[in-house]
């Protein structure tokens, strides 16, 4: 199984590349001349970043601060080009007490068990492909850091509707709240 390993990483963000309502999101890893970048929904990395801000905030509160986080924000751009290693279909987000450092996991399939319960005549991204996974530790500040990346990649998208919330397109759409009128 190719497994890419970043403990830690010399850097590892989160971004967005395209025009909003079309942009596509990474996460980026890399140290020395090695780089693994993998997309990902724009759903899970606004998951990541919550369940980090939350993760560290019940177990290295002062460690993981915004204020201990401020030497590492990284605000440069993600690293071309955008070919991705793999797309991501599960995240995981655990403490190492033991390090006291975060361990992020990416996996590019569902849990083996999930398998069982997917339609066996669907083609999916990764069949006949090995597993591959990206892991990267982080320190608490280093993660908070990236927390905050996470959610700033988010920022800069469609505005929202303000009767209902949803994404607005530049010509409207069509708006639940008004009874499918377009607005």
């Amino acid at each position: 199984m190719p497994e890419h390993v970043y403990d830690p990483p010399e850097r590892f963000v989160a971004g967005s590349v395209g025009p909003p309502g079309q942009r596509t999101f990474f996460l980026q890893a890399g140290d020395g001349d090695r780089r693994t970048t993998v997309s990902l929904e724009k759903e899970q990395v606004r998951l990541l970043g919550v369940s980090l801000g939350e993760l560290l905030d019940e177990v290295s509160p002062e460690e993981g601060s915004e204020d201990a986080a401020a030497p590492f924000v990284d605000n440069a751009p993600l690293d071309g080009p955008f070919d991705d290693d793999f797309r991501v279909q599960r995240l995981s987000v655990a403490w190492d007490a033991g390090r006291e450092r975060v361990v992020l996991e990416a996996f590019d399939r569902p849990e083996a068990e999930d398998l069982l319960e997917l339609d066996p005549t669907e083609d999916y991204p990764w069949t006949g492909r090995v597993p591959q996974s990206l892991t990267v530790v982080l320190g608490p500040a280093r993660a908070r850091a990236f927390a905050l990346r996470c959610t700033a990649s988010l920022e800069g998208g469609r505005p929202s509707c303000p009767f209902c919330g949803q994404p607005l397109d530049p010509g409207g759409h069509v708006c639940p709240r008004a009874n499918g009128y377009k607005r």
